[in-house]
This record gives structure tokens, sequence and C-alpha cells, in this order.
């Protein structure tokens, strides 16, 4: 049997570093984590920049991973695989918030609703299923544009308080990517909360995410922030999904 291609493997390990980690990295701290020599981590990063699995921001020299890449990552993963891996977890953080549960991906630049669990209540609910929605004024929005490179022209204001100044909007996608949630508060709705968490799947990649929704007065505390007990619902959800999907704890 022939053996393994070096090369491949350090390659492969450099994109589940990127995958795994808080934002970009730096050259240094690459070829650090993986005990290579700057020459040889800055080669392989090179090669991976020219197939566009990474790309380095020209103002820090940091590296993160590439348009490609990710849409590879989101490719792979039938809508239908996803939306059958979370359903087992769906109704349970519906059952436990109180609340309705939405999982959602990104389609043609949107976030496109794959499921959708009503509030465990008698009130009246439509079906989101299908919908499309805002990447930039919504919680599962912004967990789905945190993890992949973005460019973004003119935003719609849905509210007084949806986010359209794009140098605030990557400061808010920058603390997504740190605290590893998201929550949006009449940025899209006035009246309605909503906080949403991750899906990843093989490597780390952020394939889809899961949250819940619902009248702020319910969702945030008397300060406008969200619930904790909510939040790490919402994530602990999305943690089990990811483990269906292959992603490492």
């Amino acid at each position: 049997m022939p053996g393994t291609v070096q090369s491949i493997e350090r390659a492969a390990a450099i994109l589940r570093i990127l995958a795994g980690g808080p934002g970009r990295l730096g050259l240094s701290e690459i070829a650090r984590a993986l005990d290579l020599a700057k020459g040889t981590t800055h080669g392989i990063l090179r090669t991976l920049q020219m197939v566009g699995f990474v790309e380095q921001d020209r103002v820090s020299g940091h590296y993160q991973l590439g348009g490609a890449l990710l849409h590879l990552g989101t490719s792979y993963l039938d809508i239908n695989e996803l939306r059958s891996r979370s359903i087992n977890w769906a109704d349970p953080l519906a059952a436990r918030s109180g609340e309705a549960v939405r999982i959602g991906t990104v389609l043609e630049g949107r976030v496109l609703v794959i499921h959708h669990v009503f509030r465990p209540d008698d009130t009246f609910q439509t079906l989101d299923v299908g919908t499309l929605l805002p990447l930039h004024a919504t919680a599962l929005g912004k967990v789905l544009l945190a993890y992949r490179p973005f460019s973004v022209g003119e935003l719609e204001a849905y509210t007084r308080l949806t986010v359209v100044e794009p140098r605030a909007l990557a400061t808010a996608l920058e603390h997504v990517r740190e605290v590893g949630w998201a929550a949006e508060i009449e940025e899209f709705l006035l009246g309605q909360a909503a906080i949403a968490a991750p899906i990843r799947a093989y490597g780390g990649l952020v394939v889809g995410a899961i949250g819940i929704s619902g009248p702020v007065e319910r969702l945030c505390d008397s300060r406008y922030r969200p619930r904790p007990n909510l939040v790490t619902s919402v994530r602990d959800a999305a943690r089990a999904v990811s483990r269906d999907l292959g992603a490492a704890r």
C-alpha cells in the first residue's frame, strides 16, 4: 500500500486549525501549532491561497478559510441531511426554551429556513420553512455571516436598530466568533428577539445555524441582554447537531 503524502496531511492540518480557530491566524501561530518551519508553513499557505481554500488579510497578513472551501463545505452537505440531523434536537430546544426554533443555511446571500418548530403553546403561528431572511439583521444570519468571507454593499434597515454600517457589522461579527453565538434584538422585527449558534460539520466548517426567536421580554432581561439560560440551551443544541454531523467536540 502506498504511504501518505506529507504535504497534503500538513495542508489538511492547517485547514482544520483555521476552521477551529477564533478568527484569522498569523503565520507564526499556525507554524507553532503544527511544529513546522515558517518557510514550510508559508509555502503550504500560498498554495492553499492560490486554489481559494485560504485567504490572507491585506492589512494584518493573517489567514482565514477561503470562500472556495466554505462553498465546498456547504455544497457537500445536502440540505435534507442537515435538516434530518437537526430535527432530533430542534424539538427538545423548543420544549426547553418555550420558544420557536428555526434552522437555517445560506442560499444566494440570504438565510434559507430549512426547519421550523412552533412555540409549544396555542397561539397562532405560521410555518417559516422556505422563507429567506437577511443575513445582517437576524441572529441566524449573523452566525452564518461570521464564519464566511463577505463583502457588503448597501444594507437594508428593517428597523432603527438594524446594523447597516459595514464597520459596525464587522465588529458585531467578530464578537460572534469570540463568544460562539449571536443575538438580534429588534433588528429585523420590532418587539422580537432571537438567539442562534453555529452548526458545524466535519473539520469544523459552519454549514448552518440553529436558533430560537420570540418576544423581547421573554428572550431578554430588563437590560435587553439575552437570558444566559437560553443562550446555553441554544449552544447545547448546536453542539449536539454538530456532533451528529461529524464535528469534533
